[in-house]
């Protein structure tokens, strides 16, 4: 390797495939490690190498089963320090507890913190994190926090579909996503669009009013950081379509795809759906318009730039 041999990249359970790629891209195999469960159910970890003095970065997303696969990286990453590593990164493609990053009513948690505060104890000396679901997050940990956009390979992925200038419209399924929507019509081009939602419940939202210009005749690309279960995305893209859009796309970082997900993208009017491979899909989670793009190379450029102590923030220069 041309790190001199301390670069190492371990996987947990929870996205080996990806883990796999990064660890391709960067010119080593995975390192060494066993992970079980007792028959009780409590996680069992062993590295199966000597990683004294070496720099480890842990690749484990907190996606569904996200208590599962976060007490799994909160084992490994313990399991490092005492194994005597140099510096331990834990690699968090999918942040699971995002979402609870504010106290938005009385006598709730921050759970988003508190996640930040296990990452730490447990033995991170960084966190390599890909779009974040609210930003701030990064100021929850008292560690270095290294913030990776999967814009750059969507954004190469949506130019490939040629679609002209004139008719392209850049859609935010609500009035959040609108920093992150702005941030890809620059790059992209075409003009913006801002779908009014009004949340009901924490399941269930309802499109209200479109803000912007005519979608007539025009093609429509919804972005947002992740698809949970659809009903914003969907819920956007019909307003789109009632609005006359003539094709609707929906791109995201992180294809969650929980509860009716998959059945209401069946359903809905939205000719493809643009996904990155941070979280792994099951087989029952396919569909025919599904597109999975990886962001193995992207996270591999960043662990070496980080193993060799460059710039990160080049990357999307």
């Amino acid at each position: 390797m041309s790190n001199g041999g301390r670069l190492k990249v371990f996987s947990g359970r929870a996205n080996i495939p990806l883990a796999d790629k990064i660890a391709r891209h960067i010119g080593d195999p995975l390192g060494k490690i066993t992970l079980a469960n007792f028959p009780d159910g409590e996680i069992s970890c062993r590295i199966d190498e000597d990683v004294r003095g070496r720099d480890i970065f842990v690749v484990q997303p907190t996606c569904p089963p996200v208590n599962e696969n976060l007490m799994e990286l909160l084992v490994m990453l313990d399991c490092f320090k005492r194994a005597s590593a140099a510096r331990i990164t834990a690699v968090v493609p999918y942040y699971g507890y995002a979402r609870q990053d504010r106290k938005d009513q009385g006598r709730v948690p921050i759970t988003a913190k508190l996640v930040a505060d296990l990452i730490s104890e447990a033995g991170a000396d960084r966190v390599l994190a890909l779009d974040l679901h609210a930003a701030q997050i990064q100021g929850f940990f008292d560690i270095p926090v290294d913030h990776l956009y999967a814009q750059p390979v969507i954004n190469d992925y949506v130019r490939s579909l040629g679609i002209p200038p004139r008719d392209f419209i850049v859609l935010s399924p609500d009035e959040g996503s609108v920093k992150k929507a702005v941030a890809y019509q620059k790059k992209l081009g075409g003009e913006i669009a801002i779908v009014d939602k009004r949340r009901s419940s924490a399941t269930e939202t309802r499109q209200a009013n479109l803000i912007g210009p005519s979608l007539v005749d025009k093609t429509v690309v919804i972005f947002d950081d992740m698809i949970s279960t659809a009903g914003s995305m969907v819920g956007a893209a019909r307003t789109a379509q009632l609005a006359g859009a003539k094709e609707v796309y929906a791109c995201a970082t992180h294809g969650v795809l929980c509860g009716p997900a998959i059945e209401k993208l069946r359903e809905s009017a939205i000719k493809e759906v643009v996904i990155t491979d941070s979280i792994p899909l099951p087989p029952s989670k396919h569909l025919p318009c599904l597109k999975v793009l990886s962001v193995a190379p992207l996270l591999a450029e960043a662990i070496k730039r980080i193993n060799s102590n460059e710039s990160v923030s080049t990357l999307f220069k």
